[in-house]
């Protein structure tokens, strides 16, 4: 329904979101904190978000 908004399953987006962003971190080698990571590079960052990106592709593509 348009306009509508699911809290429960945003809540459980975001939260599985998070989780992939720190396992990724790990997977990456990259020191990845709870909190500010002020001391990450933009390359650091880059290689979790382009890492997570890529994943959620291979995912959504095995769906099809």
């Amino acid at each position: 329904m348009p306009g509508s908004n699911n809290n429960g399953s945003t809540s459980n987006n975001k939260a599985g979101l998070e989780k992939m962003k720190y396992e990724v971190a790990s997977e990456v080698g990259v020191d990845l904190k709870q909190g500010y990571n002020g001391h990450l590079t933009s390359q650091d960052a880059g290689k979790i978000g382009g890492n997570m990106v890529k994943k959620l592709v291979e995912r959504a593509a095995s769906q099809l």
